[in-house]
């Protein structure tokens, strides 16, 4: 499978006060849970930070490259651009750093879904995962307009591509408790990810 995978690391964690990607989740931190659960695809990671280099404890992984934003601190999408301009690939996988629990039987349909669009993203009701999603090379000239109009929504750039979205009876094949899209903001979401992981290693 032709897929990259970017994993945007370039917030800042203001609500939890610190560097989110560093918080750790049984024994792994954040972003070595996610590059570990990409890992499976055996393609190239691209991790984009911000403009501050701070050592990600990532240097076991031969296929990583990590990258700085284009424009630090603007928008996610800048992360997704930055990302897409230095990938070898067409389709690529964006995920955030925060998100502990992905589901790579879920990652893996949504890769293949990919042909013929230029986003693949979840939609339950209303509310859509653009950092849980897989966007083409063929999203970089509407970005770059975008930019140029000094826009720097992801929801604007779905309106301007040919998205395929992932209704909630699709990702419930894969993932019904919808764990994927977990992610840590706060003091409170890092306990409850700590919770689930000892539950998760005690049934084993």
């Amino acid at each position: 499978m032709d897929i990259s995978c970017i994993v945007l690391a370039g917030g800042q964690g203001l609500r939890l006060g610190r560097n989110k990607a560093l918080e750790t989740i049984d024994g792994k931190s954040l972003i070595q849970r996610v590059v570990s659960s990409l890992s499976f695809f055996d393609s190239e990671i691209i991790v984009v930070t911000g403009a501050e280099r701070i050592p990600l404890g990532l240097a076991g992984y031969s296929k990583l490259r990590i990258i700085a934003d284009a424009y630090p601190g603007k928008s996610p999408l800048v992360g997704i651009y930055s990302g897409l301009l230095a990938s070898d690939s067409f389709y690529n996988l964006v995920v955030a750093c925060d998100m502990p629990f992905l589901n790579r039987a879920l990652l893996t349909y949504m890769a293949r879904l990919s042909a013929g669009f230029d986003v693949v993203l979840p939609r339950l009701g209303d509310r859509v995962e653009p950092l849980h999603a897989v966007y083409s090379k063929g999203c970089l000239e509407a970005i770059e307009g975008m930019f140029g109009q000094g826009s720097f929504s992801v929801n604007q750039l779905l309106n301007l591509v040919r998205v395929r979205y992932l209704e909630a009876e699709e990702i419930s094949r894969f993932d019904p408790e919808r764990l994927s899209f977990f992610n840590i903001n706060t003091e409170a979401d890092l306990r409850m990810a700590r919770d689930m992981a000892k539950k998760d290693r005690s049934r084993v």
